[in-house]
């Protein structure tokens, strides 16, 4: 008996699986068949490309923008030369105009390593709700831009590793935009003064992640009196926060998630009586405390409704 033939797979799957390869392995199997090569063409694979895992030339990725990238693209991930021993600039406002005209469905653009000194910030696509920088070199003056410009509502900001980022930045950003998501790592720059002076613009944050920042009382007290719609908060590396600070935070009653990374000065009682505040808390995670195990266990205990992870 012959063997029965395995039917194709039909296009709605392949397209899906199209979309989940790397674009060189999509212009890859466009080698395969006819079939294959319409598929990869498809508008559909081409709505998410991440191409963070090769340094690109600017020469290429403006090949890319004209032959492949589509007005249905929704996020792009790019990586520059930064450390590479180049001095050429992968993106300019050049080809930053012509990614916001071609593509004007971009909703989120991640950059890795990326020099952005020469580029205002009146070039990035005005489409954009969501803009992570990762180890990226920005100007002194940016989340800024003249009265005429179209500039990015952001609703989602996240910065690893941006040694400029500073007050100023912080206090733009909050001005121009209604942010829902801010997260900022290694962001040292930044002061106890400089969040203080945002919060007031930040009332409609639901997620925030301050990771060595050196957030202190003040700053924490601030977080607690303007961040009313709070849902996820994390804080590590926070030397500076004492129990009094900590206890600032019981008045962020929406609170689902606290993860802290807690100094010497925080307490036991403090960290439990600020979950006994929060009756929407349904995880706490307490990443590399002072705290043994069995202490932890204490803490469970006084919350049953909440999952408790503790990191040693």
């Amino acid at each position: 008996m012959a063997p029965a033939e395995v039917p194709p797979l039909p296009e709605p799957v392949l397209l899906r699986v199209l979309e989940l390869l790397s674009p060189r392995d999509r212009l890859r199997a466009a080698r395969v068949c006819r079939r294959w090569r319409r598929l990869v063409l498809d508008r559909a694979v081409w709505r998410h490309v991440d191409l963070s895992a090769q340094r690109l030339s600017s020469r290429a990725l403006w090949q890319l923008l004209r032959q492949r990238l589509q007005d249905s693209l929704r996020s792009l991930g790019l990586r520059g030369g930064l450390g590479s021993g180049t001095r050429r600039r992968l993106l300019s406002p050049a080809l930053l105009a012509a990614l916001g005209t071609r593509c004007p469905q971009l909703h989120r653009l991640a950059l890795a390593e990326t020099d952005l000194r020469a580029i205002p910030y009146e070039s990035i696509p005005a489409s954009l709700t969501a803009l992570e920088l990762n180890r990226c070199e920005i100007p002194s003056a940016w989340f800024c831009g003249s009265a005429s410009g179209s500039l990015p509502q952001l609703q989602h900001l996240i910065i690893c590793n941006v040694p400029a980022f500073s007050d100023r930045h912080l206090l733009n950003v909050s001005s121009q935009s209604r942010l829902k998501t801010l997260s900022l790592s290694g962001t040292y720059r930044l002061t106890d003064v400089g969040i203080q002076r945002a919060t007031p613009q930040l009332e409609q944050l639901e997620r925030l992640v301050l990771r060595g920042c050196g957030v202190g009382d003040a700053a924490v007290g601030s977080i607690g009196c303007h961040m009313k719609e709070l849902r996820f908060l994390e804080i590590s590396d926070a030397e500076f926060l004492t129990n009094a600070g900590l206890t600032r935070l019981t008045t962020l009653q929406h609170l689902e998630t606290v993860s802290l990374d807690l100094g010497e000065k925080i307490s036991l009682g403090a960290v439990t009586a600020l979950c006994q505040e929060l009756p929407q808390l349904r995880n706490l995670r307490l990443g590399r405390t002072r705290f043994e195990d069995e202490v932890t266990d204490k803490i469970r205990a006084s919350l049953p409704l909440c999952s408790i992870t503790h990191t040693p």
